[in-house]
């Protein structure tokens, strides 16, 4: 089983592609740095839950929308 970063990371990679969202589009709604959104979905990164949290209401979705999603990654 893949580490819960790595899951994280493709969740996120494949709803911020599915928004059609640049790494730095998404950043910038979320109030983060382009070059942490990278390590995120690359799994380099565990993010708090506040972080969950901004990522979430920039891609237009829920904090456990991304959760479930990456348990059944």
């Amino acid at each position: 089983m893949e580490s819960i970063a790595k899951r994280f990371g493709a969740v996120l990679r494949r709803r911020r592609e599915g928004a059609g969202l640049s790494q730095e589009a998404l950043a910038a709604k979320a109030e983060l740095h382009r070059n942490y959104v990278g390590l995120l979905e690359r799994g380099k990164q565990i993010p708090s839950i506040l972080v969950v949290e901004k990522l979430a209401a920039a891609l237009g979705t829920t904090m456990s929308s991304l959760m479930r999603a990456m348990e059944n990654e």
